[in-house]
């Protein structure tokens, strides 16, 4: 099936969300019980970390973890955003760079200037978009960002949108309530297929979607590690407690130079499986066969792969061993079917 689906319903009684690119399960989002990205709290400094450089604080949702902050006090309270997923056992990762992203645009508190994506590359609809910025009044100490979906949107829903974010966000900082309190719930699966799923595709919404439209079907191939690859090549994709192991195999094939075209297949499929298992943390890859004159090309097709994932990827290097390391942030809960 050719062009772009949107798939909303449920999975296992939770709300749920699928994205298709010509047939292929590209992005899922199932909603849990934990405090998703995005979720916004005043907490309270519990206490430091020697170390480590952060703070506990304390939350209506549970133990919050501040990382790289300095001269807070026991018993202040910080404004915070939920960044990621805490592993078991662990407090939940938090920032004080708090954003509030939606469809359109991003309103980023104290830190003021008015930008639009990179993306958007017509200067003529630059030109418009700097416009529409121009009429719309903020407060100096906010920034606004236009994203990428603005290319094509109206200029209408764009202001819509951005005034929405901007209310939001003055509504909140403005608050000068006291106490450990939730002040704002991340967004659901149906709600971050809205903001982050822009491209022009069919929507397809009703309970049961998953069941009629092959998403279970896609899901269940993610059941196992394997991961097949062209020209019978294949990797395998298996978390443990410490880190994310990707094994790369060339298969029965042992020409010249299949080590480096199964290592490329296999690093141009990665950012699909570990966004689609809700993979993090650290990733250490175990290549097909790579000599170091051909490390250059692999990196390149590393960075180029990573680009247009919204979990930030960072390419660590090489091991000793020649194993390829990446630290991914662990945006989402691992995927459980």
């Amino acid at each position: 099936m050719k062009g772009n689906q949107i798939i909303l319903g449920q999975y296992k009684g939770q709300e749920a969300a699928a994205f298709f690119k010509d047939g292929q399960l590209w992005d899922v989002m199932i909603d849990h019980d934990e405090p998703m990205p995005g979720t916004i709290l005043r907490g309270r400094v519990d206490r430091p970390v020697k170390g480590q450089g952060g703070v506990f604080l304390a939350s209506p949702i549970g133990s919050l973890f501040l990382r790289q902050v300095k001269g807070v006090r026991q018993g202040e309270e910080l404004l915070v955003q939920v960044t990621g997923f805490a592993e078991d056992g662990k407090a939940i990762p938090v920032t004080q760079d708090v954003l509030f992203k939606s469809r359109y645009a991003i309103v980023t508190p104290n830190k003021p200037g008015r930008n639009i994506s990179r993306s958007i590359k017509s200067e003529e609809r630059r030109v418009e978009l700097r416009g529409l910025l121009d009429e719309i009044e903020a407060p100096a100490e906010f920034g606004v960002i236009l994203r990428s979906s603005c290319m094509d949107s109206a200029d209408d829903a764009i202001a819509e949108d951005l005034i929405a974010m901007l209310d939001l966000a003055q509504a909140i900082i403005g608050d000068d309530e006291t106490g450990p309190a939730l002040l704002l719930d991340g967004d659901g699966a149906h709600e971050y297929a809205w903001r982050e799923w822009s491209e022009p595709a069919d929507v397809v919404e009703r309970e049961d979607a998953f069941e009629t439209h092959g998403v279970l079907e896609a899901l269940d191939a993610l059941r196992t590690s394997k991961v097949m690859l062209p020209n019978g090549a294949s990797m395998y994709v298996e978390p443990t407690r410490a880190l994310v192991a990707v094994d790369v195999n060339t298969g029965a094939d042992n020409s010249i130079g299949s080590g480096v075209r199964t290592t490329i297949d296999a690093l141009r499929e990665l950012p699909r499986q570990l966004r689609l298992r809700g993979l993090g943390g650290q990733i250490v890859i175990d290549t097909a066969p790579v000599a170091k004159r051909d490390r250059q090309k692999v990196e390149s097709v590393i960075r180029t792969a990573f680009r247009g994932d919204l979990a930030e990827t960072a390419l660590v290097g090489w091991t000793p061993l020649g194993h390829i390391e990446l630290q991914r942030q662990r945006s989402r809960r691992p995927l459980v079917l």
